[in-house]
């Protein structure tokens, strides 16, 4: 039976060990794919699938890409979500005895992966770590490779809160345990759509204790201890720049779950996922790529600390107030690199000139800010200026050592400036020497042989030569010149003195740029020792960047400082942020709001399009944008700190999960009232739209009732269901609102004010002429309108159906009409206790008294 070649076999044995990833085999100046792979590969990456006799009968699959550009196909891997072990050869062939030697050099995967081209400039890149432990807790890690960045965040619930944080953090790869149940893991790779990887060694590696010695929770150090491992064996090299570990104390932030996240489009819209039209878009006016990546953190989590926030504000008020100073720290913080990126790619090893150039003239930059800052006359502005600390040593080292305009290699010279070190010189001054003599010599063999065209030359074959034209060999002196090369119009020579020339030169040249390879690692090791001064700047500088964007934003927009109070909250003429900049031209009708200790919950009735999301998302981006110390859209507002906000707006199925819009809009219900507390933020549109009328109508009434009575949390409720406005009679603490709208010559014309009351009519066909419906259409509809106003109450009587929204005589069906059947359901709707009942719960029961209705 033929057996693999050996290099096969060595491809097969390496391959074992990382099934889980393309292997690109070095062979020459190309990676290699086989079997599988190759396969899967060529699909993917739109290459050429060939064969090669791999010492089986049957040629193996395969297929490669160029080492010198693999970067690119790597990248097209990794962002749709597979990993790449890289193996390179390890012994020099001329030495190696049978296959030369290879080995994995580094496993590249979605969350770790650290080249700039694969990476996002204005996005953390997370990779995360999920732990388990008996008393039904959680553990999460984040890290950020190319920033050296940990956080553990701590989850006491179930499953559903892990799904909520993991939701809304950018997480491209998340490692597990091998034993986590098949369903969770489903769970994670569906809804998360992230890659998932395994590591179920917890021990400690005691390499990295520095990096956990704030910990004192032994659940948090195995938790940690997974994803260093994990990240330890897939790199394989020097991990210096990571932080320790920050503990995210999750009830010091406002948490917003995977439904409001993405229901309020915070950094990314709901369509067509991309950053314009998200509130991200609006705020986001830092010069600075990692004061963007801190936005979205801040974003990702409100303060609730009060007086964070204020000094926040302070600074966002010291930054308004100086404009001037401002254009200035502007301008200045355009030239300051990534600080954070730069200090991973020197711990990394990954690091060119051109980066450490880049760093050096941001630390450069260090002295300009801070004199910046001590021009605004704001204390909290001074603090910021007394963090920056000038790195004199390191800025120095580089300025002394690395040229202005390096190139982007490292292994080709011209790296290191003059007089930086003494052997170097020497080298590049025999170097320069030779060249000098070289073309001295070319002059002179031209007049003594008193041939023009006569030339000296150089290319890495053949070294130097003096080349000569056939016309012109008879005037050479034979004695001096010894062929080297033929060519078609010419012939080329060497000479024992430019022989002896070109060794001294060469050699020059050769040991240069060696030493200089070797000089640039020296610095990069020198600049590794100053990792933890960078990424203490990199954070200053980030916070400064955020903060000065908040003053340009709210100098452009408009926007106030709010107040914040203990029981009330009081918008005046607010307005939607990310609205009023998408209509440009057309001016934004403000609305005021107003919820307190009377007034806890708005019922607010009007017409689809009047606004009533707006005016509900308004609210949340209002409350959001003051709590992460931004200016808020309005002329005044006093706010209050809230604890969790939960919204549902918009319809939307879940596909993946096979849940219909009803049951998204029961399960992100139910979330909200079984998670709420009274300082939260609750924000429903429509409930009930998706199933009966009267069945959505009981739902709704249900939940209003439920909030109102039993959680207390400040609530805006839209809906269509005018009965519901009935409620403001039997809650004392429900107020109703409605958006004007006014019908004028048979059209309806949206004012888009806010009003106290209910609204009169729902507009519906209005809208749907609006939307250009046939005509007919719309006449019919109107015509069957007018009849089910007509007959509306006499119908409901015939039919046995019963009113849930007035306890009046009027509301009573006629017990003549009523059949024994239907007396039953009245009696057991009677005995219901709506508010012991979740919005679930009633469901099911009014499905059990349709289906005995029915019977009758």
């Amino acid at each position: 039976m033929a057996k693999y070649t050996p290099m096969m076999e060595q491809y097969l044995k390496i391959k074992a060990e990382h099934k889980d990833a393309f292997l690109f085999f070095r062979l020459g100046d190309f990676y290699e794919m086989f079997f599988d792979d190759a396969t899967l590969a060529a699909r993917e990456l739109e290459i050429t699938l060939t064969k090669r006799d791999g010492g089986k009968e049957e040629p193996t699959p395969m297929c490669g890409v160029p080492y010198h550009s693999a970067a690119n196909y790597i990248k097209n891997l990794i962002d749709k979500g597979y990993k790449v072990a890289i193996c390179e050869q390890v012994e020099d062939p001329k030495i190696a005895k049978g296959v030369v030697k290879r080995e994995v050099v580094q496993l590249i995967t979605p969350g770790t992966v650290m080249e700039s081209n694969m990476l996002e400039e204005h996005d953390n890149n997370y990779i995360a770590s999920l732990s388990h432990f008996d008393d039904g807790s959680y553990v999460i890690i984040y890290n950020d490779l190319s920033v050296g960045e940990n956080n553990i965040a701590l989850i006491p619930g179930g499953w559903d809160a892990v799904m909520h944080e993991l939701y809304n953090q950018p997480i491209k790869e998340i490692v597990i345990a091998s034993d986590l149940p098949d369903t969770l893991k489903e769970d994670l790779h569906k809804k998360l759509n992230i890659t998932l990887s395994y590591q179920d060694e917890t021990t400690f590696n005691a390499e990295y204790r520095s990096l956990c010695a704030n910990l004192n929770d032994e659940r948090l150090v195995q938790a940690f201890s997974r994803l260093l491992n994990y990240i330890e064996d897939t790199q394989k090299r020097s991990l210096d720049h990571l932080q320790p570990a920050q503990v995210i104390k999750l009830d010091n932030y406002l948490s917003l779950d995977m439904y409001s996240k993405r229901n309020l489009e915070l950094t990314e819209t709901i369509m067509k996922k991309g950053k314009h039209g998200s509130l991200l878009w609006v705020l986001d006016q830092t010069v600075t790529a990692m004061g963007s990546r801190m936005l979205k953190k801040w974003l990702d989590r409100p303060l609730l600390n009060h007086q964070e926030i204020e000094g926040r504000f302070d600074t966002v008020e010291g930054f308004l107030q100086g404009f001037m100073e401002r254009d200035t720290l502007r301008e200045t913080l355009k030239s300051v690199y990534d600080l954070e990126r730069l200090a991973g790619r020197v711990a990394y090893g990954n690091v060119n000139a051109r980066d450490l150039i880049q760093l050096k003239q941001s630390l450069e930059k260090i002295p300009e800010l801070k004199a910046v800052l001590t021009q605004f006359d704001k204390e909290k502005i001074m603090e910021l200026s007394d963090k920056l600390s000038f790195p004199e040593k390191l800025t120095s080292l580089l300025s002394s050592s690395l040229k202005d305009d390096p190139p982007v290699s490292i292994t080709e010279g011209s790296i290191i400036k003059d007089g930086y070190h003494d052997k170097l010189d020497t080298y590049r001054e025999a170097s320069r020497n030779g060249k000098q003599w070289i073309a001295e010599l070319e002059q002179k063999e031209k007049q003594e042989t008193n041939i023009k065209s006569l030339k000296i030359g150089y290319n890495r074959v053949f070294g130097y030569y003096i080349e000569v034209t056939k016309a012109n060999l008879h005037l050479l002196p034979e004695e001096r010149y010894e062929r080297k090369q033929t060519l078609a119009n010419a012939e080329r020579y060497i000479t024992p003195e430019l022989k002896e020339k070109e060794q001294l030169i060469l050699e020059a040249e050769e040991q240069s740029v060696d030493l200089e390879y070797n000089l640039f690692l020296e610095i990069r090791d020198q600049v590794r020792e100053h990792i933890p001064e960078i990424q203490y700047l990199a954070e200053v500088v980030s916070q400064i960047d955020v903060l000065q964007g908040f003053a340009t934003v709210s100098e452009a927009n408009q926007y106030k400082r709010p107040e914040f109070s203990k029981n009330r909250l009081a918008i005046k003429n607010g307005r939607h942020p990310v609205v009023e900049q998408v209509m440009k031209n057309d001016a934004f009708v403000p609305n005021d709001i107003l919820l307190d200790q009377e007034t806890s919950i708005l019922l607010i009735t009007g017409p689809n399009m009047s606004g009533k999301s707006t005016y509900m998302r308004q609210l949340a981006l209002t409350v959001i944008m003051g709590q992460i110390g931004c200016f808020v859209p309005c002329e005044e507002a006093e706010l209050l700190l809230f604890d969790q906000i939960f919204t549902r707006i918009g319809a939307a199925d879940d596909l993946v999960s096979g849940q219909s819009t009803f049951m998204v809009e029961m399960l992100e219900a139910n979330h909200a009232i079984a998670n709420a507390t009274e300082n939260s933020l609750i924000l429903l549109d429509e409930i009930g739209r998706g199933t009966s009328t009267y069945d959505g109508m009981a739902l709704a009434q249900a939940l209003v009732e439920h909030i109102h009575n039993q959680i207390h949390a400040k609530t805006v409720f839209s809906t269509h269901y005018h009965e519901l406005t009935a409620l403001e009679d039997s809650l004392d603490r429900l107020k109703n609102i409605h958006v004007r709208a006014e019908e004028y010559e048979g059209n309806v014309v949206f004012l888009h004010q806010v009003k106290d009351g209910a609204a009169d009519q729902s507009y519906g066909i209005h809208v749907a002429k609006l939307a250009e419906l046939p005509s007919p259409l719309i006449e019919r509809a109107n015509t069957i309108l007018r009849q089910l106003e007509s007959n509306n109450e006499s119908n409901a009587v015939e039919a046995g159906q019963l009113s849930f929204f007035a306890e009046t005589e009027q509301a009573k069906p006629n017990k003549n009409q009523v059949s024994q059947s239907t007396a039953n359901v009245v009696k057991d709707l009677k005995d219901m206790n709506l508010f012991e009942m979740t919005p679930m719960d009633a469901m099911n029961a009014l499905y059990q008294l349709q289906k005995q209705a029915k019977e009758d």
